[in-house]
């Protein structure tokens, strides 16, 4: 199977179906392609079932469709995932499901690029050809674990958060939480309500901050320099949940969001973990060494401790080195774009991102609107070009006698 089209676009995540939208709504031709059998698969496959957006709905829409005015401010999992089958349907987003894109190249012969995709439920191959190219496949391609000595000889459960659904199977069970991020701090939240014995362990420094906490610093953020909003947000963090070395916790030297600005890493919502770690039910654990006699894992601080279950939140990295040949240098060898936003969104050849600015849903909405904006913008020049050039034909584009000032 061979087909053409205008932008061919892998992933249909958020990022995606976004883009796609924004470039139907332009009349310009485009396909999806998505591996799995869904759209956002990553919010209706692996995503726990407590998940809630932690930042205002206002902030985390796509393109041209706001939230419903009766959804709350906070949207919930299964909130969000009914606003994606809405959107897909309202814009027309028809996604191709289950084809897995081997490999994408540019070809300097014919100025198109070249997908090469397994149908995974007939096997076949097939070819897609197009102008412009958009990998939307994010930040978020597969889950991430930890290389820890002697993880293989584990005689527990092992899993990745994205694999983690609730805590119902791990009741009384003693589980060890590795990662301090959003993920991992409600993981473990969840687990201590189903009555499991979480532990968290700790790596780096960690902002923890209220949901009114984050919504009063976006505010903020619109009068105030970032510098100033991460001083107000740590003074009230201070005064909400005290000094974090009390319980094995430590707040990093640089506010919550310049860090959020400079490295992508989100200050973690507190959903009720805090009170949890105070009260003991949750325990802090440095960062792992080993695992050794099958189910004791010992820490950086020298003790050791038996698990039963270690769940890695350890966060989600691209995929997109596996498949994207020819890309102009534009992603590093970690699969993200060199070169920082708002750069980032741009490569050449017809090479586009979206969904790798580290700054969540609304990021995905600026970059598919540029995308689809900067295709329009081409697709006009590319017509207008030819016939201007064939009208000028032999023509002077300005006529000698009226240069006389230079005489």
């Amino acid at each position: 199977m061979n087909q053409e089209t205008v932008a061919a676009i892998v992933g249909a995540g958020p990022a995606g179906v976004a883009t796609a939208a924004c470039l139907n709504l332009l009349s310009i031709p485009n396909i999806v392609l998505e591996r799995e059998d869904c759209c956002a698969s990553l919010w209706k496959k692996r995503s726990y079932e407590r998940l809630k957006l932690h930042i205002p709905k206002q902030y985390c829409h796509l393109p041209n469709m706001p939230f419903p005015s009766d959804e709350p401010t906070f949207v919930s999992r299964t909130g969000f995932i009914q606003y994606l089958d809405n959107y897909v349907s309202h814009f027309n987003v028809n996604p191709l499901y289950c084809r897995s894109v081997e490999s994408a190249s540019y070809s300097e012969i014919d100025g198109k690029w070249r997908l090469v995709a397994e149908n995974l439920v007939s096997n076949e191959t097939e070819v897609y050809a197009s102008e412009f190219l958009v990998v939307a496949t994010g930040e978020n391609g597969e889950g991430f674990v930890l290389e820890v000595l002697g993880l293989d000889g584990f005689e527990g459960e092992v899993i990745h958060s994205s694999k983690y659904e609730n805590g119902r199977r791990f009741g009384r069970k003693d589980v060890l939480v590795v990662g301090t991020g959003n993920s991992g701090m409600e993981i473990a939240y969840d687990l201590a309500n189903w009555g499991a014995k979480p532990y968290i362990s700790v790596r780096s420094p960690v902002h923890v901050i209220s949901k009114e906490m984050g919504q009063l610093g976006l505010f903020l953020l619109k009068f105030l320099p970032c510098d100033t909003v991460d001083k107000i947000i740590v003074m009230l963090s201070k005064f909400k949940y005290g000094d974090f070395f009390d319980y094995g916790l430590e707040r990093p030297s640089k506010g919550p969001f310049h860090l959020k600005q400079v490295s992508g890493r989100s200050p973690v919502i507190d959903v009720g973990t805090m009170d949890k770690i105070k009260t003991g039910e949750i325990q802090i654990m440095p960062s792992i060494n080993s695992i050794v006699d099958g189910d004791t894992i010992e820490f950086a601080n020298g003790k050791t401790k038996p698990f039963e279950a270690i769940i890695f939140a350890t966060g989600y990295r691209s995929t997109v080195m596996k498949w994207l040949q020819d890309d102009g240098e534009h992603f590093n060898k970690d699969g993200m774009p060199k070169q920082r936003a708002p750069n980032h969104w741009k490569g050449k050849n017809g090479l586009y991102c979206v969904g790798f600015a580290r700054a969540g849903l609304f990021g995905i909405s600026k970059d598919a609107q540029n995308i689809a904006q900067d295709i329009s913008f081409n697709l006009q020049q590319n017509k207008m070009w030819p016939p201007l050039m064939n009208a000028l034909k032999g023509q002077p584009l300005v006529e000698s006698k009226s240069c006389s000032c230079f005489n």
